[in-house]
């Protein structure tokens, strides 16, 4: 399956791709993953792509297009992708069709996790990151009796782009920015949309059946 996974920030997209992959036997492509190996590798886009962050730039999408379709031509994704963060906006959706469709493709579904604004304010405001281990991440809903990471000691922070104004205005972007790819994908019949709210094997349950599938156990 061809799959490209939108919702707003906080919605657990990264967590679901990761999970739905698995279960699809289909490689995760994040917009993320790609520039940090663009950039750890070298490669001309990588270098291009880290002059304009040093310049406190925004990378042009013609730079993450180009990163995204070399990693799409790679083997791995001969039976299917599932792209994460990846188009961004209306452009960037219109190069992925373009590319699909001079190589005989197209996309199987675009999967769109809702998540109410107030909840993903919440889940996001609330997190809370370990200084030692950023993998280590907690709520401040469940945080560890100590009020440091239970799993090395590390003391618990709030990111700055955690803080609530940050959030909000990154989900300005997301509506202004991605979320008129929903439309645009709504005019091909491609969109499946799901609750987001539960726990995470609810959710994958409920987009592997929304997909068709059903989830490994």
């Amino acid at each position: 399956m061809r799959i490209v996974l939108v919702g707003p920030p906080g919605a657990g997209k990264g967590t679901q791709a990761q999970y739905l992959a698995k279960n699809l036997s289909i490689p995760h492509i994040s917009t993320g993953d790609l520039f940090r190996a663009n950039i750890s590798q070298g490669t001309p886009l990588g270098k291009q792509a880290q002059e304009y962050m040093n310049a406190g730039r925004l990378v042009p999408d013609e730079v993450t297009i180009a990163m995204a379709e070399d990693r799409l031509a790679q083997s791995d994704t001969e039976h299917g992708f599932l792209l994460d963060g990846f188009p961004r906006n209306i452009g960037q959706a219109e190069a992925l069709d373009r590319y699909l469709s001079d190589r005989g493709l197209a996309l199987d579904a675009v999967l769109d996790l809702e998540v109410p604004e107030d909840e993903v304010v919440q889940r996001i405001a609330g997190r809370r990151i370990c200084r030692k281990d950023s993998s280590h991440v907690f709520h401040v809903s469940n945080l560890p009796e100590q009020g440091v990471c239970d799993k090395c000691g590390g003391e618990l922070y709030q990111r700055d782009d955690d803080q609530e104004e940050t959030v909000r205005k990154r989900l300005e972007v997301y509506h202004s920015e991605t979320e008129p790819i929903i439309d645009y994908y709504k005019a091909q019949d491609l969109v499946v949309t799901i609750s987001a709210l539960g726990k995470v094997d609810e959710v994958t349950q409920r987009a592997m059946a929304a997909l068709g599938r059903s989830a490994a156990a």
